[in-house]
């Protein structure tokens, strides 16, 4: 799944909800935080027919309230929500 870049705006507050797949539980993981910046960066694993041959991935970088800088791999088990 590909994110929308203009979505994510430095300074702008969000809510992600990631979940676990396949997980009898529900397992979902909330940050909550501003966008520092959003990115598509590749891996070190190998990916034919992409860019430069790599896997890449959408990434979106927050400064939670505490001042932790946290990146979240961005994926189809992922919900972006504007926040207060």
């Amino acid at each position: 799944m590909s994110f929308e870049p203009y979505r994510f705006q430095p300074g702008q507050r969000v809510q992600v909800v990631q979940q676990m797949p396949r997980q009898r539980d529900g397992l979902s993981t909330t940050v909550r935080g501003e966008v520092v910046r959003y990115e598509q960066s590749k891996t070190g694993s190998w990916y034919a027919h992409a860019k430069d041959d790599r896997l890449w991935l959408d990434r979106l970088v927050l400064k939670k309230d505490d001042g932790e800088i946290v990146t979240l791999n961005l994926d189809q088990y992922t919900s972006i929500q504007a926040a207060n």
